[in-house]
């Protein structure tokens, strides 16, 4: 199940929402201002991170800039602490499945999110009528609407 982390004034989250919608994507929404991240929240986004919590956090954020904050120094505990006290240091929107961590909104990189078996056939888009494909696809029309991105048959 695909999770993500959203505020209401955040443009980006909004934008992922809209695009996972319109694909029919199924994802769960956690708004980290009204509801409190846990533990377990920050270990799930940290453990798809390549470069840990240097790539969540927002240096820009006014709290991390308001303090003197060094985040290198902190303790793991303290880490988790101080993003769940304030999770506007967070860069948002924070998409995550079981393979995948989305920060921010891509249009390109997004679309790991789409079933590996209909970006496959997203390759296939330009061969005239499957001609020139090697494999022949046969789609449903839930397969065609989430390869077209669209809500109508």
């Amino acid at each position: 199940m695909i999770q993500m982390y959203t505020t209401p004034s955040c443009g980006s989250c909004r934008k992922a929402k809209k695009w996972f919608k319109d694909r029919e994507i199924p994802f769960t929404e956690k708004n980290i201002f009204s509801v409190k991240l846990t533990r377990n929240d920050i270990q799930s986004i940290l453990s798809h991170t390549e470069n840990g919590v240097h790539d969540i956090i927002s240096t820009r954020s006014k709290v991390f800039m308001e303090n003197d904050i060094d985040i290198d120094s902190m303790t793991m505990n303290e880490l988790y602490e101080f993003i769940i006290e304030n999770p506007s240091v967070l860069r948002r929107p924070l998409i995550v499945s079981d393979e995948n961590l989305q920060i921010g909104y891509n249009e390109d990189d997004i679309r790991v999110f789409i079933p590996k078996e209909i970006r496959r056939l997203m390759i296939c888009m330009d061969c005239k009528n499957n001609e020139e494909c090697d494999v022949v696809f046969d789609l449903t029309e839930e397969e065609r609407k989430m390869l077209l991105g669209t809500n109508d048959a």
